[in-house]
């Protein structure tokens, strides 16, 4: 099993999507979407009070379908024009807190590496590992936990943080355990929200003494 060491400083929050038509309210909605917002942010404080760095993505597309590609024949969102620049639908949640020391992330992929400039966020601020919570567990998380990977940062990924909606098939418990299960085989180290503070806690602790 791996086992990550967090250093405050060089790691990075990035929360994934907690757009309006993600939490509530929509057909895409993840149903524990507005469950997961104050464990992210009671995280997010405790990645910024430690001396990390919290970036927010936000999923939008140009409403002329020009950014959209092969994804808008999968995506039911774009179709419904749910994540068009500039709709309430695309915007960030109410609850969610977002800092002025926060940053915030446009990307018209999934993941939050394709087509932004995170990667060179996260390099000039030497970044070496970053956490991932958000919606949905198995689609745009998941690719960005795994681009992450690919790139040599050190992932923690929150089971408790990141929710997601059933498929036709699977429900989204059976989801949330087999995507984490996966990403702990590979890609990632899984935590919740409270191991991962104490951790952050525990290192900064370590470090002023």
């Amino acid at each position: 099993m791996t086992h990550f060491r967090a250093n405050p400083k060089t790691t990075a929050l990035i929360n994934v999507d907690i757009q309006n038509c993600f939490v509530q309210d929509s057909p895409v909605a993840a149903p524990g979407g507005a469950a997961i917002i104050p464990r992210i942010n009671k995280l997010a404080e405790a990645v910024r009070r430690t001396g990390g760095l919290v970036i927010h993505t936000v999923h939008v597309v140009r409403p002329d379908g020009s950014t959209t590609g092969v994804m808008g024949e999968f995506n039911a969102a774009i179709k419904a024009g749910l994540l068009h620049k500039g709709r309430h639908s695309a915007a960030l949640h109410p609850d969610l807190v977002v800092a002025t020391s926060d940053t915030i992330v446009e990307k018209p992929r999934y993941g939050a590496f394709f087509g932004t400039d995170i990667e060179l966020i996260l390099r000039n601020r030497g970044i070496e590992s970053v956490i991932v919570t958000g919606i949905t567990t198995n689609v745009c998380c998941e690719t960005t936990a795994r681009e992450a990977n690919m790139r040599d940062f050190q992932v923690f990924f929150m089971s408790d943080g990141t929710a997601t909606f059933d498929l036709p098939e699977v429900s989204a418990e059976q989801i949330q355990k087999t995507v984490c299960a996966t990403l702990a085989m590979a890609f990632a180290q899984v935590e919740t929200v409270d191991s991962m503070i104490r951790k952050l806690d525990a290192s900064a602790a370590t470090k002023a003494a």
